[in-house]
């Protein structure tokens, strides 16, 4: 049943006081949350190689090496995916809106350890001020975490010839200005916190994409309204282009996930409100996030 909105704070309605808000589980997201710290883990240990995990004995002396490696690997990437999905629960919880904790995503295979986290929320009980605000505060709460985090990586990492991690833009102008003193083509090799901050970039520019229920589709749906689902089939429509002409097929996987989620926002609690003269101008700035974080080719395996 639909709560009776009826008291207004900062520009947006808010449910009764006296209305309980759902209590989110927290067995599935504990065990999600312990499974992702052993999977990242072990891809800081291993050294982040595109490989299925598996406890043999090159893996057993790696992690008698490596462990410092792994862990802080862990942290710092566990930080970066909490700090932006938890931007979303509490964003949520202030408006009072049912979301769950955040559920991460552990993948066995040790390139990341990780392919991100996700949250559950009621997004129809949201009017267009309310899912603006929660879908743009994880972004900007993870950005918060991961640009200092890369930053780091990048001033006491060690100069390489190659990286198999591609770098976006944003990376490439803070490498120019935190390393002036690489030589011209030289990057960064691979370390725990210039990963966990590139991971952070590649999360934060794909959850930005503006289509279907991610980050980027919540914002254009509150900016565009129903028009919001043209974008969305123009983004997928290029993607289609890319995986036939240009035989970008590692880009299937994400395409059925958006098809099965729906190409188009679903609707969400229409109150008659504007999202107003601030709301516009960062939901037209936030279009840029995944110009200058997300990576169409994020590895380099040449």
């Amino acid at each position: 049943m639909q709560p009776t909105f009826h008291r207004f704070e900062s520009g947006v309605f808010l449910p009764p006081l006296d209305e309980p808000i759902p209590t989110p589980g927290m067995r599935l997201p504990a065990i999600l949350f312990c499974l992702t710290a052993a999977t990242t883990f072990a891809a800081g240990v291993a050294g982040w190689q595109p490989l299925l995990f598996r406890f043999d004995d090159q893996l057993a002396q790696q992690f008698s090496e490596h462990w410092p490696r792994g862990l802080a690997y862990a942290i710092a990437v566990m930080a970066v995916l909490a700090a932006h999905e938890f931007g979303h629960f509490i964003a949520a919880r202030l408006y009072r809106i049912p979301a769950t904790l955040p559920f991460f995503i552990p993948v066995p295979v040790l390139l990341t350890g990780t392919l991100g986290a996700v949250i559950g929320m009621d997004g129809s009980r949201a009017n267009r001020r309310q899912i603006f605000d929660i879908a743009l505060a994880g972004p900007l709460a993870g950005l918060v975490v991961a640009v200092p985090l890369l930053a780091i990586g990048m001033l006491t990492g060690t100069p390489a010839e190659r990286n198999p991690f591609a770098l976006p833009l944003l990376a490439r102008w803070m490498l120019s200005i935190v390393r002036p003193d690489l030589a011209s083509g030289f990057t960064i090799d691979p370390n725990p916190l210039f990963m966990a901050g590139w991971v952070g970039l590649l999360v934060t520019g794909l959850n930005m994409i503006p289509i279907s229920q991610l980050d980027g589709g919540h914002i254009s749906y509150a900016l565009l309204g129903d028009r919001a689902r043209w974008l969305a089939r123009s983004i997928l429509a290029m993607a289609l282009f890319g995986i036939v002409v240009l035989g970008r097929f590692h880009w299937i996987v994400m395409v059925v996930v958006v098809v099965l989620m729906g190409i188009s926002h679903p609707p969400i609690r229409e109150d008659g409100q504007s999202l107003g003269r601030l709301r516009i101008t960062l939901g037209v700035l936030s279009f840029l996030i995944p110009l200058v974080t997300f990576m169409p080719e994020p590895l380099v395996l040449e």
